[in-house]
This record gives C-alpha cells, structure tokens and sequence, in this order.
C-alpha cells in the first residue's frame, strides 16, 4: 500500500513540477489545489490556510518538500515544515529543479530548506537530521526515473529518522 505524504512545494512555479512527482504513484498524496481552489483559501487569510493545511496533512505520515529555485525560505513552506515535524511526520526534500516545467523548462537550482530550522534545546539544526535528495542527472526523464526509483525508500528513511528523534 502506498504512504499517503502532504507534498509542499512553491505552488506558482512548480505545480507542474509537483504533479509530475505525484504522477509517479508509488504514493499517496494531498491534491494539489487548482488556480481557483488556492485563491479561495488564500481569499481566508492565515487561519483560513492553516486549516486547509492542518486537513491536508490529517492522515499523512510524512512531508514531502519538493524543493524548487525559491521554496526555501518561503512562509507557508517553512509553516508546512514546521508543522510536519511537530505533529511528528517523516520529513524530506527532493530537488526538482530538474524536471520540466509545462513550458518544458528547467529551473535554477534552490537551497536546502530545512537550513536554519532548530530543534530542542541544544538548537540542532533540522538540516543535520532531516535528508534533502538531489537527483544528479541533467535530463528531466533521468531525473524521473532517479525520483520514481527511490522515493518509496526515501519516505520509509524520512519515517524511520523522525521516530527516532
């Protein structure tokens, strides 16, 4: 049976890039909220997204952040991190700057996102536990493959890695 995960992502440049991923179906996902849908929850405010997200998550076990040229840093992103791992869900990053966009482009590369997320009292760094995958080819089907090949292996060791911290 395949892991249902929330997948957070920047929805403007990279929801092509997201259904992509998605398309693979080796999991099990949050649908990803069309134009309309998305302007209607943002029309709500912050509680309005907060609810949508918290019932988006309900049911998950992990949150997958895929990671495009501006994710990181980005409010409803670093609220989607946070949130996953209070609520103790498996979290990782995929880049995707690799894949084609629906113009058939690539993008930049983005930083890692769980960079400056602390934890506890000692102030561990999310990035020292938190595992962030870069697929090292240059070709979005190479890219693809590498993501369908290893993402069912990559959520079990996000899953494993936040029930041991």
């Amino acid at each position: 049976m395949a892991r249902k995960i929330f997948s957070s992502f920047h929805y403007k440049p990279d929801n092509w890039r997201a259904a992509t991923v998605r398309s693979i179906g080796a999991i099990e996902g949050n649908k990803l909220a069309s134009d309309n849908d998305w302007e209607s929850v943002t029309s709500g405010g912050d509680p309005a997204i907060e609810k949508w997200i918290a019932e988006q998550m309900k049911g998950t076990s992990c949150v997958v952040v895929l990671v495009g040229a501006n994710t990181a840093g980005r409010k409803w992103i670093n609220y989607e991190i946070k949130k996953g791992w209070s609520d103790g869900k498996g979290l990782l990053g995929i880049h995707i700057h690799n894949l084609l966009d629906r113009d058939k482009k690539q993008s930049a590369k983005g930083n890692n996102p769980f960079i400056g997320f602390t934890l506890g009292d000692d102030k561990k760094d999310l990035s020292s536990i938190v595992k962030t995958y870069d697929p090292r080819y240059s070709t979005s089907t190479d890219v693809y493959n590498c993501i369908r090949d290893n993402i069912v292996e990559w959520i079990e060791e996000a899953i494993r890695i936040r029930n041991n911290h």
